[in-house]
């Protein structure tokens, strides 16, 4: 069941549309989830309890994308190239199961730095 979520980092805040996959599901179910941000390149992710299954695999993502990645356990948002992406591409550390979509103003997220606090909760 496809639902809203809001992103709180740092002073940026935002609201994301979850797809209808389980893992989307179980996500929601977890909420809300603290944590302390880590910055990829254009990647914020941290880790998260929930284990998450069951939804569309990509090696190359959108801007915008939620997503989680099973090797580190851990909810990311992508809104730009990651350190091996190639040229514009968003290229994850490997293979991620997309969650969802922020709904606009992701390059907000540029502004949050590593080590500060983010709450994912329901809307």
């Amino acid at each position: 069941m496809p639902g809203r979520i809001r992103i709180i980092a740092g002073k940026v805040e935002k609201i994301a549309l979850l797809n209808d996959s389980l893992a989307a599901e179980t996500l929601r179910k977890s909420l809300p989830l603290e944590a302390t941000v880590n910055r990829w390149g254009d990647e914020i992710y941290f880790s998260i309890s929930a284990k998450l299954s069951g939804g569309e695999k990509r090696k190359i993502v959108n801007k915008g994308d939620i997503a989680f990645w099973s090797p580190g356990n851990a909810f990311c948002i992508f809104f730009g190239p990651t350190p091996i992406s190639e040229g514009e591409e968003i290229r994850p550390a490997s293979e991620v199961i997309v969650l969802g979509e922020v709904e606009e103003g992701v390059e907000a997220f540029k502004q949050v730095e590593d080590g500060e606090r983010i709450r994912i909760e329901g809307v």
